[in-house]
């Protein structure tokens, strides 16, 4: 086995604003969080789990907050966060979006992360379309939320039917990774779709162990069907293949911790166990990371 663990799908916020962001998340998707939601409570979880290498994955929820964030991400991946670094964000209706990718990828960003359910667009909407489209060009990942949310559980803005004609509609050059094991609650659909796509990634986060509600009652009984069954979770590993599989936790709202126990608990090889929680990712961030870690 590997002695490290690359989390591919994390989550931090600004330090004056992280605990009324994790308020306002936890409220809105009946969830708890495992850490403060910084990048200094990152590192701690980092810590105690084991995990080597955080990818943060900042969602940019209205356009004029794109250029801070990638702003932000620059500074991280200048050194500032040892074994952190950041993709960028953008926002299907930020008006210079071209030229922000440009800028993405100038300074050295490898991936941007969208959210259709969060930036309120649906993903195979010509504004994401041409994003992704851009995107291949520039050698860009994006990293894609996809099937339902939590917090909004009638939202299909980013169901994996959508994905696969938004990748379609956009040449389907670029690289994506679909978090939560590519469409949380619609995996069936997820692994009909995406198997055969060789540039098609998904990640395993907030899709494997138990549900932790954040006791306000709405899920009453820490409701475990939201989450896969380890022989279901296995099942979808092999479909894909463990090759193109990738660890991610979407910390905070999951335990580093917990996660890593639960992947290394799976009636899974040795060898599949390291391509999950290490090798994928060091192979598709690029040769820079290896160095980082």
């Amino acid at each position: 086995m590997t002695s490290k663990v690359i989390d591919v799908h994390t989550h931090t916020f600004p330090e004056k604003i992280a605990a009324h962001a994790l308020e306002v998340l936890s409220h809105n998707s009946h969830t708890r969080p495992f850490s403060d939601g910084t990048v200094r409570g990152l590192r701690a979880s980092m810590s105690e789990s084991g995990v080597t290498l955080s990818v943060i994955q900042p969602v940019a929820t209205r356009p004029e907050q794109v250029r801070n964030i990638n702003d932000t991400a620059m500074k991280i991946n200048a050194g500032e966060s040892a074994g952190i670094i950041s993709f960028g964000g953008i926002h299907p209706d930020f008006s210079d979006w071209n030229a922000e990718l440009s800028r993405i990828h100038e300074n050295g960003i490898i991936g941007i992360k969208i959210h259709p359910v969060y930036q309120g667009v649906p993903v195979d909407d010509e504004r994401y379309v041409r994003i992704l489209a851009r995107a291949g060009e520039l050698g860009l990942i994006v990293m894609i939320h996809a099937g339902f949310d939590i917090g909004f559980p009638e939202n299909d803005y980013a169901l994996p039917e959508r994905i696969v004609r938004a990748i379609d509609m956009a040449g389907g050059n670029v690289r994506v990774i679909l978090a939560h094991m590519g469409g949380w609650r619609c995996w069936n659909d997820a692994v009909r779709l995406f198997t055969g796509r060789k540039n098609v990634y998904i990640d395993t986060a907030f899709s494997l162990g138990k549900f932790v509600p954040n006791g306000d009652g709405y899920y009453s009984g820490g409701d475990e069907c939201m989450m896969l069954r380890d022989d279901e979770f296995v099942k979808i590993v092999r479909a894909f293949g463990s090759e193109r599989v990738l660890f991610g936790t979407d910390s905070p709202w999951a335990s580093q911790s917990d996660c890593v126990r639960a992947v290394m608990s799976l009636e899974l090889s040795d060898d599949e166990k390291k391509n999950i929680l290490c090798g994928n990712a060091l192979k598709f961030l690029g040769a820079s990371i290896i160095d980082d870690i």
